[in-house]
């Protein structure tokens, strides 16, 4: 097996994860089909590790006391290669701790761990950030996974909705450059369904800063359905490319983009996790496959 991707299975599942970003780039159901997104050229990932930013940051700078380091959008993580912790038949985990490279760009001790587990039809991801360091970690966390649009050959789009486990009433949140709008806009949920179209992502993605769900079934009319829960996570971002392309983005969040008119210290920025010196966070998602 090749020492850059690992393998793991259970009755219902089976899973590949590279080293290069911690990336899920498989994910097949019990009958074989894949329901990951094969980065295509439309959008060239699979399910993205974002950290220690979701979003952007305005003009793509960090800001931290006085200094200023370049920070590009949804963090360095993705682009990293981590390494293996273990790889065993049905889990494995890799790991990342700062380096000269990573303080570059993020003046921050840190170690992300990333476990995934494969059980019954059930995958499960666990992230666990951990400050070695000697000041307060001010970090963002979030996962990235993209899901075939349509699930099946031949089904339209439009077949396909998003179940919440709750009501979701709030107003949603849009982007303007990739930064945080100041208005909320109606949300397009009616109580617990969100019908699905190419329409909603014209102005790129949806996010759910007030999120009062735990989980969301995706789904159409027929065939297989993918369940997405999350524990430790705040906020979900929904996205597809403008103008159409054969994928969906369930995105569990902990922080979200710069508002566009927050210029301020990174620490300060809304929507980050603060992490005390020696302690640690752990946050997870499951995605549940069925036929």
């Amino acid at each position: 097996m090749s020492m850059d991707i690992h393998i793991i299975a259970s009755g219902g599942i089976a899973a590949a994860i590279k080293a290069a970003g911690a990336e899920l780039c498989s994910l097949k159901n019990a009958d074989g089909l894949e329901l990951l997104w094969q980065a295509g050229p439309e959008w060239p990932r699979h399910a993205p590790l974002l950290f220690p930013i979701v979003g952007r940051l305005k003009n793509d700078e960090l800001r931290h006391n006085g200094k200023t380091y370049p920070m590009t959008q949804h963090g360095f993580a993705r682009d990293q290669r981590f390494e293996w912790v273990s790889r065993e038949a049905a889990s494995c985990r890799l790991v990342l701790v700062d380096s000269e490279a990573t303080r570059a760009r993020y003046p921050f001790a840190f170690r992300l761990e990333v476990d995934y587990a494969a059980k019954g039809a059930d995958l499960e991801v666990t992230f666990e950030i951990a400050n070695p360091g000697n000041e307060t970690l001010p970090a963002s966390l979030g996962g990235h996974p993209a899901f075939g649009w349509p699930l099946l050959p031949g089904l339209a789009k439009e077949a396909h909705r998003l179940t919440f486990s709750n009501d979701e009433p709030a107003p949603v949140r849009r982007l303007k450059g990739g930064l945080m709008r100041p208005d909320a806009q109606p949300s397009p949920i009616k109580g617990r369904t969100l019908a699905l179209s190419e329409r909603l992502f014209d102005d790129d993605a949806m996010i759910l800063d007030r999120l009062a769900s735990t989980s969301v079934r995706y789904a159409a009319e027929r065939g297989p359905s993918i369940e997405l829960s999350w524990h430790g996570f705040r906020e979900l971002g929904i996205w597809s490319k403008p103008g159409g392309a054969p994928f969906l983005c369930i995105e569990p969040w902990h922080g979200f983009a710069s508002p566009v008119d927050f210029d301020g210290e990174f620490a300060d920025k809304p929507g980050l996790m603060h992490i005390a010196p020696g302690a640690s966070r752990s946050l997870s998602y499951r995605i549940r496959l069925a036929s």
